[in-house]
């Protein structure tokens, strides 16, 4: 069964790795190309756009996929809802694979926004030194703030960035020790992040927790109306197993 694995994630990897090794699958991922020197899963790997819902649609078509998993980043929403419109337009099965986001604690001071501009004015309210950790994209949501920023992320912000700020290039994953350091070195008052869940970067937030920081926590996106969601690769897995079960029939 030949399957797109919409990738870029650990999820994606990870299932990619599984089910390359297993037979009756083929298996192509497909990354977006935003990061520099992304880890790459095994197998076949292709980088880039697809081009809306109708370039994904034609290249489906055109490459006999027979099956769709989405492990997207969870605030990818764009290629989400293209991979849903799509599919459902080819009558193709697809589930989208997200990691379950993270659990707010009794200690925590999160305050929730469902975007950056939301994120943005609750940063400037709550300190004057903020940690920002939403990736490269979506920085100029913060340029016209008086406050100082902490910018990390793997590759460098495109566009508008905050006057007062530093960059600090780095990939998870990060103990809670040194996240301690961090903010304390930088006497960072307020922690902006993503939703975006998994261990890797969960650090942070226990280090803000520790520390009685303020954390802006943007909300995610949510999946298109009717979309069969699995939260483990574990379930991924079982899903894609029962589609080539179904097909052989």
């Amino acid at each position: 069964m030949k399957t797109l694995i919409l990738g870029g994630t650990r999820e994606a990897r990870e299932l990619a790795d599984i089910a390359s090794g297993e037979r009756g699958f083929e298996i192509v991922s497909s990354l977006a190309g935003r990061v520099r020197e992304p880890v790459l899963p095994v197998g076949e790997v292709r980088v880039g756009g697809f081009g809306g819902v109708e370039g994904l649609r034609e290249w489906l078509a055109g490459n006999g996929i027979e099956a769709v998993v989405d492990a997207t980043h969870p605030f990818a929403g764009g290629i989400t809802a293209n991979a849903a419109a799509a599919a459902a337009s080819l009558g193709l099965p697809i589930v989208h694979l997200r990691r379950p986001g993270w659990a707010e604690r009794e200690a925590d001071r999160w305050i929730h926004v469902p975007d950056l501009a939301l994120a943005a004015e609750a940063a400037a309210a709550l300190g004057k030194r903020v940690f920002l950790t939403i990736g490269r994209q979506g920085v100029g949501a913060f340029a016209h703030s008086d406050a100082w920023f902490l910018i990390r992320a793997i590759d460098p912000p495109e566009g508008d960035v905050p006057e007062n700020h530093e960059l600090l290039l780095a990939r998870g994953p990060f103990s809670v020790e040194d996240e301690i350091a961090l903010l304390t070195e930088r006497d960072i008052d307020v922690l902006v992040t993503k939703d975006s869940g998994g261990a890797l970067t969960e650090a942070k937030l226990t280090a803000a927790r520790a520390l009685g920081l303020a954390v802006v926590m943007i909300d995610r996106p949510p999946l298109p109306e009717g979309a069969r969601q699995v939260e483990t690769v574990a379930a991924a897995w079982d899903w894609l197993r029962a589609r080539r079960e179904t097909a052989e029939r």
